[in-house]
């Protein structure tokens, strides 16, 4: 099989306890009221110490757990390929010197203090006891002062009606350091004097315990963010005329009922808080984490990191930790490898599912609904026609129907997403599902599940923002919370119940991961090999702001030490990457690109998850690139304040599944690794629409434009290789000016394999400008002439929604699909309109002048041969029935017929599929007599 190619290059490093070690790194400079700086990450791959390793490699992954050995060797690797990483060191500059030996930092005394506060409290599980350590603290006393006495007016309040846990709670912020998010100024406190009566007191007033009282189980469900008075009205029984006159201009609701409001949303956010950072100590944990990485960002230095390794070792014992390319087969290459691998893992999917981490706000896309105005996060991103979930479904939906096609078989696999309340969007993947009807796959085979929102901490002293009292502005955690949320939730448990073993993990961002046979080998080659996790990577351009996939080798104290995992552009410099191209004047990079798209072992990944320490939150980070821009209830807009919120990133739980062996492995060994990877053409791997392209910009990357223009070449390519005639493809530039020379958006379940795709389509031409659009998976075309717009549309592409016993509407594969057929026929009409100012292309939201529809209704056929089809012309095939188009000795000719009887499968013709030696799908024309 064909290999990623890799350099030769190595470092010999002094010894220590930690696998990624960092080097001193400049101080950070202070811009505006916060700080430069680059992200910080906390890895911690070294806290696993391996067992003692004779003769045979020993898993790492949890302690006390082995697996067997399993021989899986890339046999034709004959390239070392190990790349060297001669670190560049720059000694930071120390922001103060306490005595020989030692660093002070500016915010030593909290860092020092939360850090003991946060092990005091892991010590015990009683609410009593926390309380009385809390009690102890300086802040706490300083804010909470006497029990009922305090000089807070908030805290009085809170006093007055909260329960023991949440003044926990409350006491937790405090000893945090973050009593200025309970501090109000006067002015803002004048809102709340309830000095007006009306409908709402006497409502308020009956409820008032139950507005502030925690819902211990999670059930409950309240508004977040602020200003939120019109939700605390809807929740409560009054009239819509009582509603009405509360919330008019002639009197102020009630005060008392919001101050309690927001104090609930609050502390819901610090329950959530507590609950889900339980295994690095909740609230307090989290401020101590954040405040380390914060330290470790202004000196450069990570000695002061909580959690150490226990495995010490000496200066005899010097490490060498190499950096290299991971090896691993290069599908646009080794095709009959590739072949083999897809099929491996279409027969795998009855024992795989499918993890979508849909949590991001997607800020920098700026999308909004068109007739509300309303913020949408990006899942509900309108590309090639539906919105970014819907195109996943509708790959995943691909691969089932070839299932069903090959095996003869139903396989409708589960789908875990992972939300969250940024932009409403748990409420709006919510609304999308259940207005497909759960897409035919029956609610039960969904599980949502939402991330905890988190507060964005500042890099100058640690605080968290604050729009106004009570309201700190609040984040999603990042995608790697994913692992430790569906511990929590029991997603794994679910997975299990439904006989899955592993999952498929993509990014809502990236559209063209299905491109081909790029999931599907990937699915193939860590279920067949019984790999614990694996990437699906590219080629990446130097300077581009992405990841790597790295394959890490480190002689420890026990043995060697191997794992493919990633690493962040924004940690090359400190762990001595160097970002330079694979050879002179190149502008390939050395290292592949990480792209998230991901393989799963489940019982592998959940044993890391459901640790009670900081290895359940892999990569942690703090991202102080960039100011967080925000508005305070004085209508001020904060922009220049440098603050992060500490993220977890998926792809780094590989860092703990280490392999140890007692010599070293020659690269012809690194099959035998529990983490692998797979490499693919770029654009069949990842091509993300992350954010708004400017106007004037020419920069197509992580664009929803240059997403489409990756569709479009891929399309090229695809089309070309079943012998149509394709225009040119042209610069970017152009692109950008005029469009792109053709439009061709296919339905994924023709293949999704291109070979399936080249054995239903042969021959023909496009030619510029034109337009086509097959939604439809039961296919024939041959010898196709296209000038102008052709869109195919059937109503069942891949099957029929049946009735079940739980009155849901399942999609069953192969019943009652429309099929078309198309032989020697020439199309001519006007076509898009291209030079409407209206086309969006990436939307697939086009101007026609003219354009040939087909429309297929049902369980519906319709066939066209050697006709010249000229015009505008829609036909219209009711369900039951197939027409035939003919040239006629007056013009066309038209025949309608019904289907023969009970052909709900069947119909007039279909294709068979045959699995082949050597992973090779066969197609065959299947036709009825009466055809």
């Amino acid at each position: 099989m064909a290999m990623h190619p890799a350099h030769i290059q190595l470092r010999e490093e002094a010894s220590s306890a930690s696998l990624f070690k960092l080097p001193d790194v400049p101080a950070i400079s202070k811009v505006g009221a916060g700080y430069g700086a680059a992200s910080v990450r906390c890895r911690k791959l070294h806290q696993f110490r391996p067992s003692l390793c004779v003769a045979k490699r020993q898993d790492r992954t949890h302690d006390n757990f082995t697996s067997p050995v399993f021989g899986f060797s890339w046999d034709c690797c004959k390239r070392a390929c190990c790349v060297c990483v001669s670190a560049a060191v720059a000694t930071a500059p120390r922001t103060a010197s306490g005595e020989e030996g030692t660093t002070t930092w500016r915010l030593d005394g909290l860092l020092h203090d939360i850090q003991s506060l946060r092990d005091a409290l892991e010590h015990t599980n009683s609410l009593g006891q926390k309380l009385q350590i809390l009690d102890k603290n300086s802040r706490v006393q300083d804010v909470f002062g006497d029990e009922k006495m305090s000089q807070n007016t908030i805290i009085s309040f809170a006093l007055e009606n909260s329960n023991e846990y949440e003044i926990y709670l409350l006491k937790c912020l405090v000893a945090s350091g973050q009593e200025h998010v309970l501090r109000a100024p006067s002015e803002w406190l004048n809102q709340f004097e309830d000095t007006l009566q009306n409908p709402m007191d006497a409502e308020l007033e009956s409820n008032g315990n139950s507005l502030t009282r925690l819902d211990l189980n999670g059930s409950g469900k309240l508004p977040s963010g602020h200003r939120i008075f019109n939700e605390v009205i809807q929740s409560t029984s009054l009239s819509s005329e009582e509603r009405k006159y509360s919330t008019s201009g002639n009197t102020r609701p009630s005060c008392i009922g919001q101050l309690k409001e927001l104090l609930n949303i609050l502390i819901q956010t610090l329950h959530k808080m507590e609950s889900f950072y339980n295994s690095i100590g909740g609230i307090i944990g989290y401020q101590a984490t954040a405040l380390e990485l914060i330290k470790r960002a202004d000196l450069g230095d990570d000695s002061h990191v909580s959690e150490q390794s226990d495995s010490t070792l000496s200066d005899d014992e010097a490490n060498k930790t190499r950096f290299s390319a991971p090896l691993g087969p290069d599908l646009s290459i080794d095709r009959d490898y590739a072949i083999q691998a897809a099929a491996w893992g279409l027969q795998a999917l009855p024992e795989m599912g499918e993890i979508y981490p849909l949590g991001g706000a997607g800020d920098r896309l700026g999308l909004v609904d068109e007739v509300t105005g309303q913020c949408l996060p990006v899942a509900m991103l309108p590309y090639c026609g539906r919105t970014l979930l819907e195109g996943l479904i509708r790959d995943l939906q691909a691969r089932e129907f070839l299932y069903f096609k090959t095996f003869g078989k139903q396989e409708i696999m589960p789908v875990a997403i992972m939300t969250s309340a940024a932009k409403k969007n748990h409420e709006l993947v919510s609304s999308l599902c259940e207005s497909k009807g759960w897409f035919g796959r029956g609610k039960s085979n969904f599980f949502l599940f939402e991330q905890p929102l988190i507060p964005a901490v500042a890099a100058e002293d640690g605080h968290w923002l604050i729009s106004e009292p009570l309201v700190p502005i609040l984040k999603p955690g990042g995608h790697g919370v994913i692992w430790k949320l569906a511990f929590d939730r029991g997603v794994f448990d679910w997975f299990y119940k439904k006989g899955r073993k592993a999952a498929i993990v993509r990014q809502i961002s990236n559209p063209i991961a299905a491109t081909d046979v790029t999931l599907l080998a990937l699915t193939g080659v860590g279920h067949h090999h019984n790999k614990k996790f694996g990437f699906a990577s590219c080629e990446r351009k130097v300077g581009a702001a992405e990841g790597v996939n790295v394959l890490v080798e480190r002689k420890g104290k026990h043995g060697w030490d191997y794992s493919v995992t990633c690493i962040e552009y924004t940690e090359f410099n400190k762990l001595g990457i160097p970002d330079v191209p694979v050879s002179p004047g190149s502008m390939q990079a050395q290292y592949p690109a990480n792209t998230n798209v991901l393989y799963v072992d489940l019982p592998s990944v959940e044993r890391i998850a459901s640790c009670r320490s900081s290895r359940s939150l892999p990569g942690m980070i703090l991202n102080l690139k960039k100011p967080i821009v925000y508005e305070d209830y004085h209508g001020v807009t904060h922009s220049r304040t440098y603050a992060g919120r500490v993220e977890c990133t998926m792809q780094n739980v590989a860092d703990l599944m280490i392999n140890t062996f007692s010599s070293q492995l020659k690269p012809s060994q690194h099959g035998c690794l529990d983490t692998f990877v797979v490499y693919n053409k770029r654009r069949k791997v990842t091509s993300s629409a992350k954010k708004q392209r400017k106007r004037t910009d020419f920069l197509l990357h992580q664009t929803p434009d240059g997403s489409f223009l990756d569709v479009i070449r891929n399309a090229h390519e695809l089309l070309s290789s079943c012998h149509i005639e394709m225009p040119n493809m042209e610069s970017v530039e152009c692109y950008l000016e005029h469009g792109p020379p053709f439009i061709a958006i296919l339905h994924p379940a023709i293949g999704p394999l291109w070979n399936i795709v080249q054995q239903k389509i042969t021959g023909g031409q496009l030619t510029r400008g034109s337009e086509l659009q097959l939604e439809i998976s039961e296919l024939f075309w041959k010898d196709v002439q296209l000038e102008g717009s052709l869109l195919v549309l059937a109503e069942n592409v891949v099957g029929s929604l049946q009735d079940t016993e739980n009155e849901e509407k399942i999609l069953f594969y192969g019943k009652g699909c429309g099929k078309c057929r198309l032989e020697r026929v020439t199309i001519q009409n006007k076509g898009v309109d291209w030079n409407s100012k209206q086309n969006v292309y990436w939307q697939h939201k086009v101007s026609r002048l003219e354009s040939l529809t087909i429309i297929l209704h049902g369980h519906s056929e319709f066939e066209a041969q050697d006709v010249h089809l000229q015009g505008s012309v829609t036909f219209e095939v009711p369900d039951g029935f197939r027409m035939r188009v003919t040239q006629g000795d007056d013009g066309i000719k038209c025949d309608l017929h019904p289907l023969p009887s009970g052909s709900q499968t069947f119909g007039s013709w279909q294709w068979r599929y045959t699995l082949q030696d050597g992973g090779y799908v066969q197609l065959d024309m299947q036709t009825t007599v009466e055809n």
